[in-house]
């Protein structure tokens, strides 16, 4: 299969109105989000669903995420939708957050991975929401990378990880979010975050009497445990390099790297401490950085053939949580804490 390459600087309302065409016959096309690129397809094709799945090599018990551009679409693939839904799409849509909530069943059982929930999202980025309203679908968009690697930020990563397997990308700019959006589950009160995300648990509070964090943030999934949400696999994001997580101050964190001799993944604080090969993944003040530049990094780490990394753990608060979500999966929960 030939990719074609659909170039926004050169003519952006025809790169779109082509994506559209695509999409409505069936096809495949990586599409430029706020949070990472997707790989879109039609939510109402199954043929097209499962051809989301074969390219990603994605286990179809991974239910994706739906996309939309309006609240009318909304009404149309879930049900029962609690009021505290409506507000948080009044606070926070278009942007990176992901409600989980009733199906109606409007789109493919497969988009679901069989549970009688859907995941839905408006996204901020207004190519991918033009897509969307070209084509006149809700679009299934899953992360345009192979399953459990690194995710996409560029368009580059999207051909590195899938050039000749699907219909199409759209080169469109590096996404300015970096890591996969919120994903919530959503009660008339109360809202269960199952993934962080750029929209924090103390923006969520604002809309909620309570926001829960779902145990599986922060640790291992239960063997053979179905789960609600993308992003909450054992193993995910992850490089070829072996990576371990290290929890500590900076001046433990350094000494520690420098005595095992092997790189590291650090702050932009820490890089001249660091004797050997050192990747800088953001500033330690702003975890805003590191979540747009970490899947970079370690994607960087399998260019430059590293076989192994300790990387500096983020703090687990605002976007630092998503950053350390990420990364902890990555690792396949192998911490060191100092």
């Amino acid at each position: 299969m030939e990719t074609k390459r659909l170039y926004l600087c050169e003519s952006r309302e025809k790169s779109i109105n082509e994506a559209a065409e695509i999409l409505k016959g069936g096809g495949v096309v990586a599409i430029p989000t706020e949070t990472v690129y997707g790989l879109a397809a039609s939510a109402l094709d199954q043929k097209a669903i499962n051809s989301v799945f074969a390219a990603k090599g994605r286990p179809q018990d991974n239910p994706l995420i739906v996309h939309i551009d309006s609240i009318e679409m909304l009404n149309k693939i879930a049900k029962d939708v609690p009021e505290s839904a409506y507000r948080c799409a009044e606070r926070f849509w278009p942007g990176p957050l992901t409600m989980v909530l009733p199906s109606s069943g409007y789109v493919c059982k497969a988009v679901s991975a069989g549970l009688s929930t859907v995941a839905v999202r408006m996204p901020e980025d207004k190519t991918a929401r033009d897509i969307i309203t070209a084509a006149k679908l809700p679009l299934a968009a899953p992360s345009a990378n192979i399953s459990g690697s690194p995710s996409p930020t560029t368009a580059l990563h999207v051909l590195n990880d899938l050039d000749g397997k699907i219909d199409a990308v759209v080169m469109g700019d590096d996404c300015k979010v970096g890591v996969e959006s919120t994903v919530i589950s959503v009660s008339e009160n109360s809202a269960r975050l199952l993934r962080p995300g750029a929209v924090t648990v103390e923006m969520l509070k604002e809309v909620f009497d309570s926001v829960i964090i779902d145990k599986a943030i922060l640790s291992e999934p239960e063997r053979g445990e179905r789960v609600a949400s993308p992003g909450m696999k054992y193993k995910h994001y992850a490089p070829k390099t072996a990576l371990y997580l290290v929890e500590g101050d900076s001046e433990s964190f350094c000494s520690f790297v420098n005595g095992q001799g092997v790189a590291a993944v650090c702050f932009s604080e820490e890089r001249d401490k660091i004797k050997g090969e050192a990747f800088v993944y953001g500033v330690e003040s702003d975890p805003d950085t590191m979540a747009q530049r970490i899947f970079s990094i370690l994607r960087e780490l399998d260019l430059k053939n590293i076989k192994k990394a300790y990387v500096h753990a983020p703090e687990k608060s605002g976007v630092g949580l998503a950053v350390y979500n990420r990364l902890i999966r990555a690792c396949a929960f192998n911490v060191v804490k100092l």
